[in-house]
């Protein structure tokens, strides 16, 4: 049995997927540990729910508000004023410098007493003693925080290693499987538990063996599938097409339990909410369905410290079943190595196994039509529906249908390209071939085009132009529609595919930006019309410049209800038209801003976080004059001593509303290999702007 998606998509996976284990051999895997101690323990390992954003792996909840914490010096000299009070107040009592009537009860219950030395009274009168004493210690430990004092100072140089977990009861044992052992599949949950002990067992086959129970509980598998496929591969059974296990290399922190990837450490800075202080800044699904948004200069570390964990964790959900992800970006950049990948477009590189399918793999004029004409004009268009970008579809539409009608497929580029040009000998041929077939509709098209190629302001130049740039030596064997090379195609997105695209690193940054636009619109084309919504897609694109346009961000907003979501970042905001700034940020639910950064940025930033309402201390001191020689005395010692002259100070409490971060400390205040992060999950749960160090 496969796990959900995993069959082939036409084509899209480096090795086809074998349906029998005798037909081709599996991949080699690595070696075993020696036993599953490792695994076990991290599987056992607890994961309390928490807020958005924290690590949940071994977490530790904090309080919601910070404790007051009395100063060092303070606890100490409050505890030992304390104790000489105490002892003060018992030497004065012994000694009857404050009378007996602290011994009158000790008296009324020993006065009936025949012998007043017998030895029954003394133990009494020295019980009595030590209640009092007692009394008057416990009372003034009270107000010297005795106690505290000892939490903090004293208790932490005895404390001894905790002991180690009781192990669970095989009915909350997720190494037993006792989901399995509910529904009487006691045979699969021992094959499964006994190679889990063995180490035959890693995080990626877990999580693959739980979503492949899931299908089974959904109804779309069966159970006997299931069984016989565990109790025949053990650990291996419902593979990912590949045939993969696990990554080549790992560089992040990951926790599959949960679906999150470790990022960093939220800083202990007064800025972040007390209960995400010091605690590990995770991302998973639930977070990229929003959408993140990163901005940041050149060497911030948006390639390395964001993106690169991100599709690697992405990569490890593909293997378990659960997702699909594409990664865009220029060679050479640090995406992953392409043993990480099933499917590894390097447009205009020869040596590339795959071509990108300019269509998007659709059979629609009009679909094709609309897509293309956002790679091509998507930037020209106006911020309000209209303009360019309707007049481009319309006219790429009206050279696609007739052109499909006649050869059965697109036009390849060079094709098109003559087509917008006007050439007079393909738009006669499209014409000669539709007369007389009965597609009057079509012939029409053809008719309009030529007549709007006669007016001034045709857009169809314009498009020709942007479509020269893919007509180059360097992409001639790029974007083929004869059938004579393995396009790789978004509609794919329904199985869990594994999908880097390498852009043009030199020499075609236009056409870089305009197969940017061209995957992004692609992208949520293809994720709005997929029938298994249980994979989660997510789009990477490592710089998004040149891709912000109208109808992309209308597309990123549209995402969340496809349970996809895209990761953009960008050098700077000025990447983006200012029209589109506040829109951009709106539609995604999780923003960042990197260290250095510029203020304008900052600001843009500082108004979508919005403000909060904090307390504001003024505090003002005013000089004491003294009146009589006394206090003169008094105070030329205090000055002599402080070396400031007496103050009273005043202190003023008043609610202020500020922004929860400012353009100046956005641009100023974080530090290198930092950056603030708010966060937004598909439930609507929010976390405010948290500083993160990324290195930690």
């Amino acid at each position: 049995m496969d796990s959900d998606g995993t069959q082939d998509a036409r084509g899209t996976h480096a090795t086809p997927v074998p349906r029998s284990r005798s037909a081709v051999p599996p991949r080699p895997l690595a070696p075993p540990m020696p036993d599953g101690s490792a695994f076990l323990t991290w599987l056992r390992t607890p994961r309390p729910d928490a807020a958005p954003g924290v690590w949940r792996f071994g977490h530790r909840p904090r309080p919601e508000e910070e404790p007051e914490i009395v100063p060092a010096r303070q606890l100490f000299s409050g505890a030992v004023i304390a104790f000489l009070v105490g002892w003060l107040i018992w030497s004065l009592l012994w000694n009857g410098y404050l009378g007996g009537w602290w011994l009158l009860p000790l008296q009324a219950m020993t006065d009936s007493w025949t012998s007043p030395h017998s030895f029954s009274r003394v133990v009494f009168s020295y019980a009595w003693y030590a209640i009092v004493a007692l009394t008057i210690l416990v009372s003034l430990a009270r107000l010297g925080r005795w106690s505290e004092v000892w939490h903090r100072f004293v208790a932490p140089r005895f404390r001894r290693r905790p002991p180690a977990p009781a192990a669970p009861v095989p009915e909350q044992d997720p190494a037993e499987w006792p989901q399995l052992r509910a529904v009487g599949a006691v045979d699969a949950a021992e094959r499964l538990a006994a190679e889990a002990r063995a180490g035959m067992m890693r995080d990626v086959d877990h999580a693959r063996l739980v979503r492949a129970w899931q299908s089974v509980r959904s109804g779309r598998h069966s159970l006997a599938t299931f069984t016989g496929a565990v109790l025949t591969d053990g650990a291996a059974a419902c593979p990912h097409p590949s045939g993969a296990r696990d990554l080549p290399a790992r560089l992040a922190p990951h926790d599959l339990v949960t679906g999150q990837v470790r990022l960093g450490t939220t800083a202990d800075d007064p800025r972040n909410p007390y209960a995400y202080r010091g605690t590990g800044l995770a991302l998973g699904p639930e977070l990229l369905g929003t959408s993140l948004l990163a901005i940041g200069p050149a060497g911030s570390g948006k390639t390395g410290t964001v993106v690169r964990p991100l599709a690697e964790s992405l990569c490890l959900h593909a293997l378990a079943g659960r997702a699909a992800v594409v990664v865009v970006g220029a060679a050479g950049t640090g995406l992953g190595p392409a043993d990480a990948y099933d499917v590894v477009v390097r447009i205009g590189n020869p040596e590339s196994v795959y071509d990108l399918d300019l269509y998007g793999g659709t059979t629609d004029p009009d679909e094709a039509a609309a897509v293309l004409a956002e790679a091509l004009a998507g930037d020209l268009a106006d911020p309000h529906p209209g303009s360019d970008g309707r007049r481009a579809t319309t006219v790429l539409a009206q050279l696609l249908g007739p052109f499909r009608a006649v050869h059965g497929r697109f036009p390849s580029v060079p094709e098109l390209r003559r087509l917008l040009d006007g050439a007079p000998g393909p738009l006669a041929a499209l014409r000669t071939a539709l007369e007389g077939s009965g597609q009057e509709s079509l012939l029409r098209e053809l008719d309009a085009r030529e007549r709007q190629m006669a007016q001034p302001g045709d857009v169809g130049g314009v498009l020709a132009d942007r479509v020269a740039l893919l007509d180059r030596p360097a992409f001639a064997g790029f974007f083929d529609t004869s059938g004579q090379s393995r396009p790789f195609s978004l509609k794919a997105l329904d199985h869990p595919v594994r999908v880097r695209i390498d852009l043009p690193a030199r020499g075609h940054a236009d056409a870089s930006r305009m197969l940017t636009r061209l995957v992004l619109a692609q992208f949520t084309a293809s994720v709005a019309v997929r029938e298994d919504r249980s994979l989660f897609a997510c789009l990477i694109l490592d710089d998004a410049t040149g891709a912000v346009t109208p109808e992309a961000v209308r597309g990123i907003q549209r995402l969340r209800s496809g349970n996809a979501g895209a990761v953009l970042t960008l050098r700077s905001l000025d990447d983006a038209p200012r029209p589109l700034r506040g829109p951009l940020l709106g539609a995604a639910g999780c923003r960042m801003a990197l260290s250095g950064i510029t203020p304008w940025d900052g600001q843009d930033f500082a108004e979508v976080w919005g403000k909060e309402w904090t307390e504001a201390r003024d505090v003002t001191d005013r000089q004491i004059i003294a009146e009589t020689p006394a206090g003169k005395a008094v105070h030329m010692v205090r000055r002599v001593i402080t070396g400031k002259a007496p103050t009273a100070r005043a202190v003023t409490v008043r609610q202020v509303e500020r922004e929860r971060w400012s353009a100046s400390e956005l641009a100023h205040a974080v530090p290198p290999g930092h950056a603030v992060l708010s966060l937004t999950d598909v439930r609507g749960e929010h976390a405010p702007p948290l500083l993160v160090d990324l290195r930690g």
